[in-house]
């Protein structure tokens, strides 16, 4: 009895072991909702407070997907880094700066990660039709959008939010 539960035992853990190694493999293939449009051209990383983004959905998507958008006043923004040529899994300096200690790339928020994957909550100005008027949106024109949210208080951090103080001094004039 106790071989035949082995066995069976054995068997399962070795079918999960075999489709959970195949998935870990396994590709997402995700395709845009949207395009940015603005007129950052550059990848810069400052000063994005002064451009205001439109993100216009692709004709697939039907006007209707974005009804009642309009009563939020912020949306997460999740976009590909399309321009990024790098990927980084390691520990540097935050944009190369000495000043800023090494720290992971999932310690920070740079560009160059493992997917590429950028998240923004951006202040929502205007809805027109399929198109969305944003502000305070870190994404060149021509970025693809994977996909909106609008911010629920609730999603929001409970607590006080920790960071290093060098973030800080990251971020004063990002935006």
């Amino acid at each position: 009895m106790f071989y035949k539960l082995f066995s069976f035992t054995g068997k399962l853990f070795l079918y999960l072991l075999a489709n959970y190694k195949s998935k870990m493999n396994d590709e997402i293939i995700l395709k845009p909702i949207g395009f940015v449009k603005n007129s950052r051209k550059e990848k810069l990383d400052d000063h994005w407070s002064e451009i205001i983004s439109e993100i216009i959905l692709v004709d697939e998507l039907p006007t209707e997907s974005l009804d009642g958008i309009d009563d939020f006043s912020h949306l997460e923004i999740i976009f590909y880094f399309d321009k990024s040529d790098k990927v980084f899994t390691g520990s540097e300096h935050p944009r190369e700066n000495p000043a800023y200690p090494k720290v992971g790339i999932f310690a920070q928020r740079k560009k160059d990660r493992p997917n590429h994957l950028g998240l923004t909550v951006v202040n929502l100005i205007k809805k027109d039709g399929k198109i969305l008027t944003v502000k305070n949106l870190d994404a060149i024109d021509g970025t693809p959008v994977l996909d909106i949210k609008p911010v629920f208080e609730e999603y929001l951090p409970k607590g006080n939010i920790e960071q290093p103080q060098w973030t800080h001094d990251l971020m004063k004039n990002y935006f």
